[in-house]
């Protein structure tokens, strides 16, 4: 049910997304319930000018190495829940990618169930 969106500048390495894509697809699993097998995602590399960020925002510097991550998902996780998703991936990309934890931003979008459709023009989860 997650849609993954990551965003990065085109002057990271090719590997850089998928990396970045499986290490959020484990901390998915592990800490907000989505199943296994459920790994939609796309990864798009920016030429300077195209991933607009400020240098800073509250009290967070960024670098040129930002990377914008934007999960589409079904409503109804704890904030609980969601803290540990954003802690678990920050750290994550930092000790496996070497990503400064202030260049991780996190975006979910949550959705009803009804808003899906994994193909034949159905809708699955309704």
């Amino acid at each position: 049910m997650p849609l993954v969106r990551i965003d990065l500048p085109d002057t990271a390495p090719e590997t850089l997304g998928p990396a970045i894509g499986d290490l959020i697809y484990q901390v998915m699993t592990e800490t907000i319930n989505v199943p296994q097998d459920d790994k939609f995602q796309v990864i798009a590399r920016h030429p300077p000018g195209q991933l607009v960020h400020p240098r800073s925002y509250l009290g967070i510097e960024y670098s040129a190495r930002f990377v914008l991550i934007q999960i589409t998902l079904n409503q109804g996780r704890s904030i609980e829940m969601k803290k540990a998703f954003y802690r678990h991936v920050a750290d994550g990309l930092h000790e496996k990618l070497g990503i400064r934890c202030e260049d991780v931003f996190i975006s979910l979008v949550e959705v009803v169930k009804e808003n899906w459709s994994f193909g034949n023009g159905e809708m699955q989860y309704a």
